[in-house]
């Protein structure tokens, strides 16, 4: 599969939790990390997405907001604990590549926000990702 999205994670689902309109899928990216994704009942359906199931977390990498302290009372779902093995410095944006485990999460951010938070390789931060940021993939 090749999309834009810089991010592709491979994951399971672990649980379906099904509302009137949407349902959160629950899936497991490894380790403790999971990632919880808002979709309509209908594309549930549609994919046959079942529990057990190996699925892909699409994700565009300026969805993917970083922070050094772990948040809370927030509204997003999906709160990552992560470490930075890159820092890619630009004009305007810059890239962080962040671990999970054995997989990477890119997060592009702007470089003012780099430059005052002052990221650094091997140092731990949190990734933050609405529910409703995250498209499921066969």
């Amino acid at each position: 599969m090749k999309t834009s999205a810089r991010n592709q994670l491979q994951g399971v689902i672990t649980e379906i939790k099904k509302g009137q309109i949407n349902s959160e899928v629950v899936m497991s990216i490894g380790g403790s990390s999971v990632l919880k994704s808002v979709v309509t009942n209908e594309s549930v359906d549609e994919m046959e997405l079942c529990v057990g199931e190996r699925i892909y977390a699409i994700i565009k990498a300026p969805f993917v907001m970083v922070a050094k302290d772990k948040p809370s009372r927030i509204s997003t779902r999906n709160i990552i604990e992560t470490k930075v093995t890159e820092v890619k410095n630009g004009i305007v944006n810059s890239e962080l590549k962040l671990a999970m485990g054995d997989q990477i999460l890119t997060a592009v951010i702007t470089e003012d926000a780099v430059e005052d938070l002052d990221f650094k390789v091997g140092e731990t931060v949190y990734a933050l990702i609405k529910a409703n940021f995250i498209i499921l993939a066969k």
